[in-house]
């Protein structure tokens, strides 16, 4: 007797991922919108059909910059297809944009998502793939040298290292200390006067508490500090750094670099050529001295302009104040002809 055997149905799961967009929450010309779900007809195939994100957080990073995006936790759902470079980013047929994200809320994220993958070794420290390590005590160390390798130090003064591709480090009591070496890698400091540093391309560093200074200094990387007189400095090109906290600094060095600064009296910086500088909270200062740099601001905040030349030598330097003189508030301004003018 002849047997036929059925083609077996595609799998339909729903899968939670992360999604980057433009700063219209725009991806590939498509407009999204917080809230709402999209379905896909027809096919689906990864980086070819259907609507795509990542399942790592910072893997977005890779698809759109720190520096001039936005990105989304989503629901996944339907039928579903992976890249077979084995890559986290996923193909569905249906998503649902569920809620926009911050960088500080994306290193929380990939934080999860690495030791949630993990496999606790005892000691402190973690060599193996996926290997996550624990210090609880006081002055306690965790160090995780694999890939995806995850490092936690909880008690005060606690230090982790997580040197590893995709690796995540997060450090929770005071005076701790978090670092990320890996592409992709995630540090976290909560606690106050706590360091994150994320040295790896597309790394993020976030520091919220008290004091914290966040670093990025990869390609694509973001660092945010959301603490009072925190810190955040991204270096790498397009990076982005962000400080929420009152009196916080933030500073993006790289070409096509973001710095935001939105706490009271914040300060904004951005030094490589078409980087950005934005202040929102009051009294605050965006400066911007590369070449065909921009700032916004909110009304009653500084901002400063440098032109250059094609030589890169310093043409004409401009200062004023949003709401003052013509300068729209939160609109995007560069210096041309010793000029501000504005942009989009």
């Amino acid at each position: 007797m002849k047997r036929t055997t059925k083609a077996k149905k595609p799998v339909e799961q729903t899968i939670v991922a992360y999604k980057g967009f433009d700063r219209s929450l725009q991806c590939r010309g498509f407009q999204y919108e917080v809230g709402k779900t999209y379905e896909h007809d027809g096919d689906v195939e990864a980086c070819a059909a259907g609507f795509h994100a990542c399942e790592h957080p910072l893997k977005v990073f890779a698809y759109y910059a720190p520096g001039k995006s936005r990105y989304a936790e989503v629901a996944l759902a339907g039928t579903t297809a992976r890249e077979a470079s084995g890559d986290t980013k996923i193909a569905a047929a249906k998503i649902t944009i569920n809620v926009e994200l911050s960088i500080g809320e994306l290193v929380q994220r990939a934080w999860d998502y690495t030791w949630s993958r993990a496999t606790v070794e005892n000691g402190g420290h973690a060599t193996g793939y996926q290997g996550a390590a624990s210090a609880t005590s006081y002055q306690g160390a965790a160090s995780a040298t694999g890939d995806w390798g995850a490092a936690s130090a909880t008690g005060y003064q606690g230090a982790a290292s997580a040197t590893g591709d995709w690796g995540a480090a997060s450090a929770t009591g005071d005076w701790g200390a978090a670092s990320a070496t890996g592409n992709q890698g995630a540090a976290s400091a909560t606690g106050d006067w706590g360091a994150a540093s994320a040295t790896g391309n597309r790394g993020a560093a976030s520091a919220t508490g008290y004091q914290g200074a966040a670093s990025a200094t990869g390609n694509r990387g973001a660092a945010s500090a959301t603490g009072y007189q925190g810190a955040a400095s991204a270096t790498g090109y397009q990076g982005a750094a962000s400080a929420t906290g009152n009196q916080g600094a933030a500073s993006a060095t790289g070409n096509q670099g973001a710095a935001s600064a939105t706490g009271n009296q914040g300060a904004a910086s951005a030094t490589g050529n078409q980087g950005a500088a934005s202040a929102t909270g009051d009294w605050g200062a965006a400066m911007s001295s590369g070449r065909d740099g921009r700032v916004q601001a909110a009304e009653g905040n500084a901002l400063f302009l440098v032109e250059r030349n094609y030589d890169y030598e310093i043409i004409a330097v401009w200062a004023g104040i949003a709401g003052h003189n013509g300068i729209k508030p939160m609109c995007w301004y560069t210096l041309r002809g010793g000029q501000p003018v504005e942009v989009k």
